[in-house]
Protein backbone atom coordinates (compact mmCIF):
# COMPACT_ATOMS: atom_id res chain seq x y z
CA UNK A 1 0.00 0.00 0.00
CA UNK A 2 2.84 2.36 0.88
CA UNK A 3 4.20 1.79 -2.60
CA UNK A 4 0.86 2.85 -4.02
CA UNK A 5 -0.15 -0.67 -5.14
CA UNK A 6 -3.71 -0.18 -6.37
CA UNK A 7 -5.10 -3.49 -5.20
CA UNK A 8 -3.63 -3.07 -1.75
CA UNK A 9 -5.06 0.44 -1.66
CA UNK A 10 -8.48 -0.76 -2.73
CA UNK A 11 -8.44 -3.48 -0.09
CA UNK A 12 -7.35 -1.09 2.65
CA UNK A 13 -10.21 1.28 1.81
CA UNK A 14 -12.68 -1.60 1.75
CA UNK A 15 -11.55 -2.45 5.29
CA UNK A 16 -12.20 1.16 6.26
CA UNK A 17 -15.62 1.15 4.66
CA UNK A 18 -16.64 -2.04 6.42
CA UNK A 19 -15.44 -0.71 9.75
CA UNK A 20 -13.10 -3.70 9.96
CA UNK A 21 -10.85 -3.63 13.06
CA UNK A 22 -7.93 -4.31 10.72
CA UNK A 23 -8.45 -0.86 9.21
CA UNK A 24 -7.41 0.69 12.53
CA UNK A 25 -4.22 -1.32 12.56
CA UNK A 26 -3.42 -0.22 9.01
CA UNK A 27 -4.09 3.45 9.69
CA UNK A 28 -2.16 3.35 12.95
CA UNK A 29 0.78 1.79 11.18
CA UNK A 30 0.93 4.29 8.32
CA UNK A 31 -0.10 7.45 10.17
CA UNK A 32 3.50 8.65 10.66
CA UNK A 33 3.91 8.59 6.85
CA UNK A 34 1.02 11.01 6.30
CA UNK A 35 0.94 14.76 5.90
CA UNK A 36 2.52 15.14 2.49
CA UNK A 37 -0.66 15.04 0.37
CA UNK A 38 -2.40 18.26 -0.48
CA UNK A 39 -6.08 17.83 0.43
CA UNK A 40 -8.76 19.65 -1.55
CA UNK A 41 -12.35 19.42 -0.35
CA UNK A 42 -15.00 19.87 -3.02
CA UNK A 43 -18.53 20.58 -1.93
CA UNK A 44 -21.75 21.99 -3.31
CA UNK A 45 -25.38 21.03 -3.88
CA UNK A 46 -26.25 17.92 -5.93
CA UNK A 47 -26.33 18.28 -9.69
CA UNK A 48 -23.93 21.17 -10.11
CA UNK A 49 -21.45 19.06 -12.03
CA UNK A 50 -18.88 18.41 -9.28
CA UNK A 51 -17.85 15.06 -10.75
CA UNK A 52 -17.30 16.49 -14.21
CA UNK A 53 -15.29 19.31 -12.68
CA UNK A 54 -13.19 16.87 -10.65
CA UNK A 55 -12.57 14.84 -13.82
CA UNK A 56 -11.35 17.99 -15.57
CA UNK A 57 -9.13 18.99 -12.63
CA UNK A 58 -7.65 15.50 -12.43
CA UNK A 59 -6.84 15.66 -16.13
CA UNK A 60 -5.17 19.03 -15.60
CA UNK A 61 -3.11 17.76 -12.64
CA UNK A 62 -2.01 14.62 -14.49
CA UNK A 63 -0.26 16.77 -17.10
CA UNK A 64 2.21 17.58 -14.29
CA UNK A 65 2.85 13.91 -13.50
CA UNK A 66 1.36 14.33 -10.03
CA UNK A 67 -0.62 11.43 -8.60
CA UNK A 68 -4.19 11.93 -7.47
CA UNK A 69 -6.68 10.28 -5.14
CA UNK A 70 -10.42 10.99 -5.17
CA UNK A 71 -12.74 10.03 -2.34
CA UNK A 72 -16.40 10.71 -3.02
CA UNK A 73 -18.85 10.72 -0.14
CA UNK A 74 -21.64 12.18 -2.21
CA UNK A 75 -24.45 9.62 -2.29
CA UNK A 76 -25.75 11.16 -5.52
CA UNK A 77 -22.40 11.07 -7.26
CA UNK A 78 -22.11 8.57 -10.12
CA UNK A 79 -18.56 7.52 -9.16
CA UNK A 80 -19.49 3.87 -8.92
CA UNK A 81 -18.25 1.37 -11.46
CA UNK A 82 -21.86 0.61 -12.32
CA UNK A 83 -22.55 4.12 -13.46
CA UNK A 84 -19.36 4.09 -15.48
CA UNK A 85 -20.71 1.32 -17.63
CA UNK A 86 -23.47 3.70 -18.60
CA UNK A 87 -20.61 6.12 -19.21
CA UNK A 88 -22.54 8.88 -17.51
CA UNK A 89 -19.27 10.35 -16.42
CA UNK A 90 -16.00 11.37 -17.92
CA UNK A 91 -14.01 10.08 -14.99
CA UNK A 92 -13.95 6.75 -16.78
CA UNK A 93 -10.76 7.77 -18.57
CA UNK A 94 -9.07 8.11 -15.18
CA UNK A 95 -10.01 4.67 -13.94
CA UNK A 96 -7.41 3.18 -16.24
CA UNK A 97 -4.68 5.62 -15.20
CA UNK A 98 -2.38 4.06 -12.57
CA UNK A 99 -1.58 7.54 -11.21
CA UNK A 100 -5.21 8.11 -10.24
CA UNK A 101 -7.20 6.32 -7.56
CA UNK A 102 -10.95 6.97 -7.35
CA UNK A 103 -13.29 5.63 -4.73
CA UNK A 104 -16.90 6.17 -3.71
CA UNK A 105 -17.48 5.73 -0.01
CA UNK A 106 -20.68 4.16 1.21
CA UNK A 107 -22.12 5.78 4.31
CA UNK A 108 -23.19 2.60 6.02
CA UNK A 109 -22.04 0.69 9.04
CA UNK A 110 -19.60 3.16 10.51
CA UNK A 111 -19.82 3.83 14.21
CA UNK A 112 -18.13 7.20 13.91
CA UNK A 113 -20.05 7.92 10.76
CA UNK A 114 -18.88 9.50 7.60
CA UNK A 115 -16.20 11.67 9.18
CA UNK A 116 -14.37 8.64 10.51
CA UNK A 117 -14.46 6.56 7.34
CA UNK A 118 -13.39 9.50 5.21
CA UNK A 119 -10.55 10.47 7.52
CA UNK A 120 -9.20 6.93 7.44
CA UNK A 121 -9.48 6.65 3.65
CA UNK A 122 -7.77 10.01 3.30
CA UNK A 123 -4.88 8.99 5.54
CA UNK A 124 -4.45 5.80 3.55
CA UNK A 125 -4.26 7.67 0.22
CA UNK A 126 -1.87 10.17 1.82
CA UNK A 127 0.39 7.40 3.12
CA UNK A 128 0.27 5.71 -0.29
CA UNK A 129 2.02 8.78 -1.68
CA UNK A 130 -0.78 10.56 -3.54
CA UNK A 131 0.28 14.16 -4.19
CA UNK A 132 -3.25 15.53 -4.25
CA UNK A 133 -6.38 14.05 -2.71
CA UNK A 134 -9.87 15.33 -3.51
CA UNK A 135 -12.66 14.71 -1.03
CA UNK A 136 -16.08 15.28 -2.56
CA UNK A 137 -19.25 15.77 -0.50
CA UNK A 138 -22.68 17.29 -0.89
CA UNK A 139 -22.58 20.48 1.15
CA UNK A 140 -25.69 20.25 3.25
CA UNK A 141 -25.74 18.39 6.54
CA UNK A 142 -23.53 18.46 9.61
CA UNK A 143 -21.65 15.28 8.72
CA UNK A 144 -20.63 16.67 5.33
CA UNK A 145 -19.34 19.82 6.96
CA UNK A 146 -17.24 17.62 9.26
CA UNK A 147 -15.93 15.65 6.32
CA UNK A 148 -14.88 18.74 4.44
CA UNK A 149 -13.28 20.05 7.65
CA UNK A 150 -10.16 18.00 7.00
CA UNK A 151 -9.25 19.79 3.75
CA UNK A 152 -6.37 22.24 3.30
CA UNK A 153 -8.40 24.05 0.66
CA UNK A 154 -12.18 23.99 0.34
CA UNK A 155 -13.68 24.51 -3.10
CA UNK A 156 -17.39 25.24 -3.33
CA UNK A 157 -19.06 24.48 -6.65
CA UNK A 158 -22.28 26.32 -7.43
CA UNK A 159 -24.29 26.66 -10.55
CA UNK A 160 -26.71 29.33 -11.66
CA UNK A 161 -30.14 28.46 -10.34
CA UNK A 162 -28.91 26.71 -7.18
CA UNK A 163 -30.28 29.52 -5.04
CA UNK A 164 -30.48 27.60 -1.78
CA UNK A 165 -26.70 27.38 -1.55
CA UNK A 166 -26.51 31.15 -1.90
CA UNK A 167 -28.96 31.38 1.02
CA UNK A 168 -26.76 29.04 3.04
CA UNK A 169 -23.71 31.20 2.33
CA UNK A 170 -25.63 34.33 3.25
CA UNK A 171 -26.95 32.85 6.46
CA UNK A 172 -23.46 31.72 7.38
CA UNK A 173 -24.58 28.09 7.65
CA UNK A 174 -21.95 27.23 5.09
CA UNK A 175 -18.40 28.06 6.08
CA UNK A 176 -16.90 30.52 3.63
CA UNK A 177 -14.96 28.30 1.23
CA UNK A 178 -11.44 29.18 0.02
CA UNK A 179 -12.25 29.06 -3.68
CA UNK A 180 -15.62 29.20 -5.43
CA UNK A 181 -16.46 27.85 -8.88
CA UNK A 182 -19.63 28.80 -10.69
CA UNK A 183 -20.09 25.97 -13.14
CA UNK A 184 -22.15 26.25 -16.35
CA UNK A 185 -20.85 29.73 -17.02
CA UNK A 186 -22.85 30.08 -20.26
CA UNK A 187 -26.06 30.05 -18.24
CA UNK A 188 -27.87 33.42 -18.52
CA UNK A 189 -27.89 33.82 -14.73
CA UNK A 190 -24.18 33.10 -14.23
CA UNK A 191 -23.12 36.77 -14.11
CA UNK A 192 -25.90 37.63 -11.65
CA UNK A 193 -24.80 34.79 -9.43
CA UNK A 194 -21.20 35.93 -9.62
CA UNK A 195 -22.10 39.38 -8.31
CA UNK A 196 -24.39 37.91 -5.64
CA UNK A 197 -21.65 35.66 -4.32
CA UNK A 198 -19.16 38.51 -4.49
CA UNK A 199 -21.42 40.73 -2.39
CA UNK A 200 -21.78 38.01 0.25
CA UNK A 201 -18.00 37.65 0.42
CA UNK A 202 -17.44 41.38 0.92
CA UNK A 203 -19.40 41.17 4.20
CA UNK A 204 -16.47 39.28 5.65
CA UNK A 205 -13.81 41.95 6.07
CA UNK A 206 -11.72 39.98 8.53
CA UNK A 207 -10.31 37.38 6.18
CA UNK A 208 -6.75 37.76 4.97
CA UNK A 209 -7.53 35.46 2.06
CA UNK A 210 -10.19 36.76 -0.31
CA UNK A 211 -11.90 33.73 -1.88
CA UNK A 212 -11.64 33.99 -5.67
CA UNK A 213 -14.68 33.16 -7.80
CA UNK A 214 -14.03 31.38 -11.09
CA UNK A 215 -16.55 30.82 -13.86
CA UNK A 216 -16.14 27.33 -15.32
CA UNK A 217 -17.73 25.09 -17.91
CA UNK A 218 -16.39 21.70 -16.87
CA UNK A 219 -17.82 19.82 -19.82
CA UNK A 220 -15.43 21.54 -22.21
CA UNK A 221 -12.65 22.41 -19.77
CA UNK A 222 -13.34 26.14 -19.75
CA UNK A 223 -11.99 27.92 -16.69
CA UNK A 224 -10.47 24.71 -15.32
CA UNK A 225 -6.89 25.89 -15.75
CA UNK A 226 -7.71 29.13 -13.91
CA UNK A 227 -9.62 27.27 -11.19
CA UNK A 228 -6.70 24.97 -10.49
CA UNK A 229 -4.36 27.97 -10.45
CA UNK A 230 -6.54 29.55 -7.72
CA UNK A 231 -6.50 26.35 -5.65
CA UNK A 232 -2.71 26.30 -5.89
CA UNK A 233 -2.57 30.00 -5.01
CA UNK A 234 -4.53 29.33 -1.84
CA UNK A 235 -2.14 26.56 -0.95
CA UNK A 236 0.82 28.89 -1.57
CA UNK A 237 -0.86 31.56 0.57
CA UNK A 238 -1.16 29.12 3.49
CA UNK A 239 2.49 28.18 3.06
CA UNK A 240 3.77 31.75 2.86
CA UNK A 241 1.75 32.95 5.83
CA UNK A 242 2.79 29.89 7.81
CA UNK A 243 -0.88 28.95 8.19
CA UNK A 244 -0.87 25.43 6.77
CA UNK A 245 0.47 23.83 9.93
CA UNK A 246 -2.02 25.71 12.13
CA UNK A 247 -4.92 24.85 9.85
CA UNK A 248 -4.00 21.18 9.86
CA UNK A 249 -3.67 21.10 13.63
CA UNK A 250 -7.10 22.67 13.97
CA UNK A 251 -8.58 20.33 11.34
CA UNK A 252 -7.16 17.19 12.93
CA UNK A 253 -8.38 18.23 16.37
CA UNK A 254 -11.78 18.93 14.80
CA UNK A 255 -11.84 15.46 13.24
CA UNK A 256 -11.01 13.83 16.56
CA UNK A 257 -13.94 15.64 18.21
CA UNK A 258 -16.28 14.96 15.28
CA UNK A 259 -15.58 11.24 15.37
CA UNK A 260 -15.68 11.09 19.16
CA UNK A 261 -19.04 12.91 19.21
CA UNK A 262 -20.50 10.63 16.58
CA UNK A 263 -19.42 7.57 18.55
CA UNK A 264 -20.66 8.99 21.82
CA UNK A 265 -24.03 9.66 20.23
CA UNK A 266 -24.30 6.09 18.91
CA UNK A 267 -23.22 4.72 22.26
CA UNK A 268 -25.81 6.85 24.00
CA UNK A 269 -28.65 5.79 21.71
CA UNK A 270 -27.78 2.13 22.16
CA UNK A 271 -27.55 2.48 25.91
CA UNK A 272 -30.98 4.11 26.09
CA UNK A 273 -32.53 1.52 23.78
CA UNK A 274 -31.18 -1.34 25.88
CA UNK A 275 -32.04 0.06 29.28
CA UNK A 276 -35.70 0.05 30.38
CA UNK A 277 -35.02 2.63 33.08
CA UNK A 278 -33.51 5.11 30.60
CA UNK A 279 -36.31 4.45 28.12
CA UNK A 280 -38.76 5.27 30.92
CA UNK A 281 -37.07 8.66 31.36
CA UNK A 282 -37.71 9.42 27.69
CA UNK A 283 -41.34 8.39 28.05
CA UNK A 284 -41.74 10.72 31.01
CA UNK A 285 -40.30 13.60 29.01
CA UNK A 286 -42.66 12.80 26.15
CA UNK A 287 -45.59 12.81 28.58
CA UNK A 288 -44.36 16.13 30.03
CA UNK A 289 -43.86 14.58 33.47
CA UNK A 290 -40.11 15.14 33.48
CA UNK A 291 -38.29 18.09 31.95
CA UNK A 292 -35.70 17.34 29.22
CA UNK A 293 -32.67 18.68 31.12
CA UNK A 294 -33.34 16.56 34.17
CA UNK A 295 -33.63 13.56 31.86
CA UNK A 296 -30.32 14.52 30.24
CA UNK A 297 -28.64 14.73 33.61
CA UNK A 298 -29.86 11.31 34.65
CA UNK A 299 -28.89 9.73 31.34
CA UNK A 300 -25.41 11.28 31.48
CA UNK A 301 -24.92 10.05 35.03
CA UNK A 302 -25.91 6.56 34.14
CA UNK A 303 -24.30 6.13 30.71
CA UNK A 304 -21.15 8.20 31.07
CA UNK A 305 -20.82 8.13 34.86
CA UNK A 306 -20.76 11.91 34.78
CA UNK A 307 -21.70 13.56 38.04
CA UNK A 308 -24.23 16.33 38.48
CA UNK A 309 -24.46 18.25 35.24
CA UNK A 310 -25.09 21.64 36.85
CA UNK A 311 -21.70 23.02 35.93
CA UNK A 312 -22.33 22.33 32.27
CA UNK A 313 -25.40 24.55 31.88
CA UNK A 314 -24.92 27.50 29.63
CA UNK A 315 -27.67 30.05 29.81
Amino acid sequence: MREGDRRALARAITLVENGDPLAYEVVREVYPDTGSASVVGITGPPGVGKSTLIAALVRRIRTEEKSVGVISVDPSSPFTQGALLGDRIRLSEHFLDPGVFIRSMGTRGHLGGLAEATLQALLILDAAGKDIVFVETVGTGQSEVEVIGIADTVLLVLMPGSGDSIQALKAGIMEIPDVIAINKKDHPAAKTMLSEVRSILTLDKERAWKPPIVLTEAVNDEGVEELWAKVEEHRAFLDEEGLLEARRRKNLAGEVFAVASARAKTHLQRAVENDPELRRLLDEVQQRELDPLTAVREIMEKVFKLGDGHGTHTH
